[in-house]
């Protein structure tokens, strides 16, 4: 259409770049090397090509230390109006699920950053993950946020059309409105996916059909050169360049600009009230995993239907907290710390013990970074060392708020809460040295424990447990075609026969859990979760009989086998278990006696162990092992082993974190050992990842009338290097 004068239509596009809280270096640098230097380096080819980046806090904090060229680069860009910086929480959590004043300080952090690097405070936040609420625009407001970017998809569950989505919106919470971009999905799947002459001809119908109007984009710069072949396909092959280019080329009809310069020009087209949404992908993810593939199947047989696609959505962001127990416990610890710091007033405190009170804000914000609070395409969630990375930056603020709070004594505190939310009370046990939270409705486990002078937790594994993609995995087949395919569409592997791997386990992997099996079961059927174990002993309501000044004790009663097994009235078993703790600075020492009786049982042989659960975060490196009288093994290590042969006790060392747990078991017979493997997507494709280690310390049982059974497990929690021992300010 060269010569015919068509209508001024906008381009507004919001690019994001973000790594998480606790990423490895060599990520970062690769993805710095693949797609954030070369995109940049892209843009001042082009001067014509004017958008708003987004950059989160870690990620400039990482680039100002070890890239300092980068930031030359955006203050050049700055500077010639080119790029506008946009703001959002610093630390990137998905805003409505912190505190209010949590989320001030992120964006107040955001803003002060850019303010002092860049000399621009930034009118506009990029909200995490496009998750929203309908009280966002009263967070953002407030924290002077002018406007912000979410999908078309929650404008289309308000009732918009497609149609409607080419100009900006208000939104409105009690009075304070922010503008609002409704970012397409459409530009976002042909960016930078399909040639360049299908991203132009569909800008040049929209501007066709909606003369004056605009269509935005926000997404994610990885895209653009790190997502798995668009490197090549974006940089040596040129798309991104070649894309620029049609850009610039079409200036006569199309204005590319940043979104604050585009809200100054123009009016907004309306109101919206958007309901609770985020992008697509994530709500399908959210579901729980049935009814996620049901929810798949009916979104692929209306592929074709947009008219039907508008009325399909998933679930809210939120449900990844029931979906994953595990990031739930992760949440409200953060919660519960925020609550604490924000009890802690700096009025009248020295400045000392201000300075200690910001340092734990500065701990508590960095564990509200989104990314392993949910499981996606990426790792998410099942990532161990990101988990790892938030729960030490909340051990770390959790720490700092107990010295303000109270004396430093080795002083063991119980304290009988709700910690999870669940309705249910969990009993959580601190003092200088640790942290350890039981769960009496869960089979009396424990559910986290922290060694709290150097930071570290030591349960933190996952719950294997089916995936909407297990079935892709096992249905996928080799095939390869020349097109670059969406990172949502890719089957890819990182290892041969992975569904070999694909095993679920019964109960959440809790520590001292109790497991009560039939003799003729083996180490193997343990590796294989094939132990039939009696699941109310497992997993059943315990009863919280007592709390003394230094321990606990706990009591279940189910039914004795061999009544159950007969039908009538059932004699009941009880169980019981006590827990106690020894604390020092520098460790502590926790010890269980568990106990079985039954007053009317015939006289039956099982095998009873209590399972320990440990997560060291690699399998593979040199300095975190095994270590028996003969000699060391990686944490990978599968064994059964008598413990005749290592008297009884087992020590596991991570040199890198500085602790070392030994596990002692006097009476057992074996030591069961096994690594916890998931099987989760990344990247590059479907994984195993290790999660920890499963220790289940054996005894063979006789269950009989007037013969109770006792055994005893403890762990012994210290610095692998005392010398060494780390504060938790480091």
């Amino acid at each position: 259409m060269r010569g015919s004068k068509l209508p001024n239509f906008s381009l507004v596009l919001l690019i994001h770049g973000h790594q998480p809280v606790g990423n490895f270096d060599a990520v970062l640098e690769q993805t710095y090397r693949r797609s954030y230097l070369p995109f940049i380096e892209c843009l001042l080819r082009h001067p014509g090509i004017r958008l708003g980046l987004h950059y989160s806090g870690p990620l400039l904090e990482w680039c100002e230390q070890r890239h300092p060229e980068f930031f030359r680069h955006l203050q050049e860009l700055t500077s010639r109006e080119q790029v506008e910086l946009v703001g959002g929480g610093f630390y990137e959590p998905i805003l409505v699920s912190i505190p209010p004043e949590d989320q001030a300080r992120q964006i107040q952090l955001m803003r002060g950053y850019l303010s002092e690097k860049f000399g621009r405070e930034p009118e506009g936040a990029w909200l995490a993950e496009r998750v929203w609420e309908p009280q966002v625009p009263y967070a953002l407001a407030s924290a002077g946020v002018r406007y912000t970017l979410v999908d078309d998809v929650h404008f289309l569950a308000a009732g918009f059309e497609l149609g409607q989505l080419h100009g900006d919106y208000v939104a409105e919470d009690r009075g304070q409105t922010v503008r609002v971009f409704p970012g397409l999905k459409a530009l976002r799947y042909l960016l930078p996916f399909r040639p360049c002459e299908e991203a132009i001809g569909f800008l040049r119908e929209s501007a066709q059909r909606h003369p004056g109007g605009m269509a935005a984009m926000g997404d994610d710069c990885e895209k653009f050169g790190s997502w798995p072949g668009t490197y090549d396909h974006c940089y040596r092959d040129g798309w991104l360049d070649r894309f620029f280019a049609a850009l610039e080329e079409s200036a006569e009809w199309l204005a590319v600009k940043p979104p604050g310069e585009y809200i100054r020009e123009h009016q907004p087209r309306g109101r919206a009230d958007l309901p609770t949404a985020s992008y697509s992908e994530m709500m399908e993810w959210t579901l729980p995993t049935n009814t996620r593939m049901d929810f798949h199947a009916i979104c692929e047989e209306f592929a074709n239907r947009p008219d039907v696609q508008r009325f399909l959505r998933g679930g809210p962001w939120r449900a990844f907290f029931t979906k994953y127990p595990e990031s739930n416990l992760l949440h409200k610890k953060m919660l519960r710390v925020s609550e604490r710091h924000r009890g802690l007033t700096s009025k009248r405190m020295s400045e000392e013990r201000s300075a200690k009170r910001e340092q734990a804000q500065k701990h508590l914000l960095r564990a509200q970074c989104n990314d392993a609070y949910w499981h996606g395409v990426f790792g998410g969630i099942y990532a161990p060392h990101l988990r790892t990375e938030l729960w030490r930056e909340l051990i770390r603020a959790e720490t700092l708020l107990d010295e303000l709070g109270r004396s430093r004594a080795d002083a063991v505190h119980i304290e009988q809460t709700d910690f999870d939310g669940d309705g249910r009370e969990e009993l959580y046990v601190t003092s200088r040295s640790l942290a350890a939270l039981f769960r009496p409705a869960d089979g009396g486990t424990l559910l986290s424990l922290d060694f709290r002078p150097n930071a570290v937790t030591l349960v933190n594994s996952m719950q294997r447990r089916p995936e909407a993609y297990h079935r892709r995995l096992r249905e996928a087949s080799a095939g390869a075609g020349g097109q670059v395919a969406s990172i949502h569409d890719q089957v890819r592997s990182k290892e041969d026969g992975l569904e070999r791997f694909l095993r679920y386990d019964r109960w959440p992997r809790n520590a001292f859990r109790l497991l009560l099996f039939p003799p003729d079961k083996t180490f193997k059927d343990y590796e294989q979760l094939k132990l039939e174990e009696n699941p109310v002993l497992a997993s059943g309501t315990y009863a919280v009989l007592e709390n003394g000044p230094t321990s606990i004790s706990l009591e279940c009663e189910v039914p004795c086998p061999d009544r159950a097994d007969a039908g009538g009235s059932l004699e009941l078993m009880r169980c019981t278990k006590r827990f106690s703790f020894a604390s020092g600075s520098k460790g502590y020492h926790l010890h269980c006696t568990s106990k079985l009786s039954c007053a009317d049982v015939l006289a039956r042989s099982a095998l009873l162990g209590v399972e320990i659960v440990l997560n060291f975060l690699t399998p593979r490196e040199q300095n975190r092992y095994f270590e028996i009288p003969a000699g060391r093994h990686p944490l990978g290590w599968s064994a059964a082993i008598s413990t005749a042969e290592i008297g009884s006790r087992l020590r596991v060392v991570d040199e890198w974190q500085n602790v070392a747990v030994t596990i002692e078991a006097p009476s057992a017979s074996e030591l069961w050992i096994t690594p916890i493997e998931t099987i989760s997507e990344s990247e590059e494709g479907f994984e195993r990842v290790y999660q920890g280690s499963q220790i289940l310390a054996v005894w063979p049982v006789e269950l009989a009338a007037g013969k109770p059974w006792t055994g005893e497990l403890s762990l012994r929690v210290e610095a692998a290097r005392p010398a060494d021992l780390h504060s938790h300010s480091e």
